[in-house]
């Protein structure tokens, strides 16, 4: 088992719908001949027909043939890490023909079925997962567990190829999308940390932490703008784009109000309405059944910034500009635009 890729600018028309779909057209053709392929282990073969198809989708996705979950193969396209690309990846699978015997389809890589039996491919040679160790930790009030990876070859390796090593190993006992939920600092160690516990157990230690997340929560967070005035922000805990992979439409709604203390925050009446208007977009969001969500909201300086992520295939980004239509106090400003990675709510992202 190894990862596929190479690098290349993201992005383009590459990654449009019309991509996606003469990709799965490709596909069609293409499929009877690479279930042998897989089959008598032609990697070289295998890679000839599959990379120029997905580097079509983006030259910067990486791709896998993996055993399946309930098929006998599971082809992977996934973003590799980068948060910018798991949108389309995404919409790869949603538009992936149904899964059967044959071949289903991921746009992340899961997790083994069998961990302990794993031998994956790193720089030529088997790293099998029986032997790696973990060393683990959960900094107080964080939403991640930081990791400290351990195998007998490290030592052999140079840096880039053990981080490498280290992190597909992570993505194949807990799955891809896990580890970008639920890990935090990622070290690959060259020698066994003190305390270390088997690969095995991870996913138990991430079902531990993950239950303390179950129901939703906000976080409640003061600071300053670079001139100084004072900052509260109201934000979705944990807040990560991994959880919406489709929401790569950022709508930014600001609200001037009228009535503030003497720091610029919203008072009196202003706050009353505030409420309300709060309350009926998520109404909104609510009624909009998975197609958005309100990330977190700012007050400062006489104004209150509220940040949406939605899928841009939906309606979201129209009804949430009727609503702000509706507000009173002063001008409302409706921004929309594309932000797969979420990088303009980054520094909020848990």
């Amino acid at each position: 088992m190894r990862l596929f890729g190479r690098d290349g600018e993201s992005g383009g028309a590459e990654g449009s719908a019309e991509g996606i779909a003469a990709f799965w057209a490709w596909w069609e053709q293409a499929r009877p001949g690479l279930g042998p392929l897989v089959g008598t282990g032609d990697v070289t073969g295998l890679a000839e027909r599959v990379e120029p198809a997905v580097a079509a989708l983006d030259p910067s996705l990486v791709w896998d043939v993996v055993p399946g979950t309930t098929a006998r193969h599971a082809l992977v396209v996934s973003a590799g890490g980068d948060p910018e690309l798991r949108p389309l990846a995404h919409r790869w699978a949603r538009a992936a023909p149904p899964a059967d015997a044959d071949w289903e389809y991921h746009p992340s890589r899961p997790a083994g079925a069998d961990v302990s039996a794993l031998v994956l491919d790193v720089a030529g040679r088997a790293f099998s997962l029986d032997k790696l160790v973990l060393g683990l930790r959960v900094p107080n009030g964080s939403p991640r567990v930081d990791v400290s990876v351990y195998h007998p070859l490290f030592p052999d390796l140079d840096d880039d190829t053990r981080m490498e090593a280290a992190v597909l190993a992570l993505d194949s006992v807990l799955g891809e999308d896990e580890v970008a939920r639920w890990v935090g600092d990622i070290v690959a160690a060259g020698f066994e940390p003190i305390d270390a516990v088997s690969a095995v157990h991870l996913p138990a230690v991430v079902a531990d932490l993950a239950s303390g997340y179950q129901d939703e929560q906000w976080a409640l967070m003061e600071g300053q703008t670079a001139t100084g005035a004072r900052l509260l922000a109201t934000v979705r805990h944990p807040l990560r784009p991994v959880d919406h992979p489709l929401f790569d439409q950022h709508v930014t709604v600001t609200l001037p109000y009228d009535d503030s203390d003497e720091d610029g925050l919203p008072a009196g009446g202003s706050a009353a309405a505030l409420l309300a208007f709060e309350e009926r977009l998520s109404g909104l969001l609510d009624g909009l059944r998975g197609d958005a969500l309100l990330a977190l909201h700012m007050s400062t300086e006489g104004a209150r910034v509220y940040h949406v992520y939605a899928d841009p295939d939906s309606d979201a980004a129209s009804r949430v500009e009727e609503l702000a239509a509706t507000w009173r106090e002063g001008t409302p400003t409706v921004d929309v635009a594309p932000d797969p990675g979420w990088l303009v709510v980054s520094p909020f992202l848990s």
